[in-house]
C-alpha cells in the first residue's frame, strides 16, 4: 500500500505516507508520536550504540521528531500485531555523495524486538522504495565499528562495505569513533530481486 503526500529531500520527488510488510507498517512520524519514541529510546542501549543518547523527557523525543524526523524522509515501524511503534527508519542527504541520487539509510530499534528481523524487513522494504519510488542510484549506511546487530542488518539486505573512515564520528559522550561506510548500487538491487 502506497499513499503519495509531500515532497522529499530530493527535489521535485513525491514521499509516500505509508509503506508496508508483512509484519509492519512504516508511516511517516507526527509530532504525536513522541510519547512512543520516547518508550524505546530511553533503553540504555539503543542509541549508543549508535552514537546518540538515551532520550530524557517526551519533549526531546517530540523535538527529534520535529527537527531531525520530519523534515526527513523518515518514518516509524509499526509492528502490526498490536499497532505499536517499536522504532524508526529513513533517509537524509548523504554527506559523502553531493550531487549524486544518493541518500544515507538510517535507523534503530526498541531493544523490546531486538532479534526478530524486523528491522531487515523494514529495511528491505525501505531500500525498495528508495530506488523505486525515489529514483536513487545509491544508498549508502554508515555505522560504528562497535554496532554489531546494525552491521547484521546491514549485511543481510545486501550492502557492500567500502571501507572504513578513521576518526569520523564524535558521538553524544565526545568519543570519536571510526565509521564503516556501506552502498548499495541500484544495479545490485536490481540483481537481487
Amino acid at each position: 500500500m502506497i499513499v503519495i503526500a509531500g515532497i522529499s529531500a530530493l527535489k521535485g520527488v513525491e514521499m509516500v505516507r505509508e509503506l508496508e510488510t508483512e509484519r509492519l507498517f512504516i508511516r511517516r512520524w507526527q509530532v504525536k508520536d513522541a510519547s512512543s519514541l520516547f518508550e524505546y529510546a530511553k533503553h540504555k542501549e539503543v542509541g549508543p550504540a549508535a552514537g546518540w543518547k538515551p532520550h530524557e523527557s517526551v519533549l526531546e523525543s517530540r523535538n527529534i521528531i520535529t527537527t531531525l524526523f520530519m523534515p526527513n524522509d523518515s518514518f516509524k515501524i509499526v509492528l502490526k500485531e498490536n499497532n505499536k511503534i517499536i522504532g524508526s527508519i529513513g533517509f537524509e542527504p548523504d554527506k559523502y555523495r553531493p550531487g549524486i541520487k544518493s541518500m544515507e539509510l538510517g535507523y534503530s530499534l526498541s531493544h523490546d524486538y531486538w532479534g526478530r528481523g524486523l528491522m531487515t524487513e523494514a529495511a528491505l522494504r525501505v531500500i525498495e522504495y528508495g530506488f523505486s519510488d525515489l529514483g536513487l542510484d545509491i544508498i549508502s549506511i554508515v555505522t560504528t565499528e562497535i554496532n554489531r546487530r546494525s552491521q547484521g542488518v546491514i549485511k543481510k539486505c545486501g550492502f557492500v562495505l567500502e571501507g572504513n573512515l578513521r576518526r569520523c564520528y564524535r558521538i553524544y559522550t565526545g568519543e570519536i569513533r571510526n565509521c564503516m561506510v556501506f552502498s548499495m548500487l541500484k544495479e545490485e538491487w536490481l540483481s537481487r530481486k
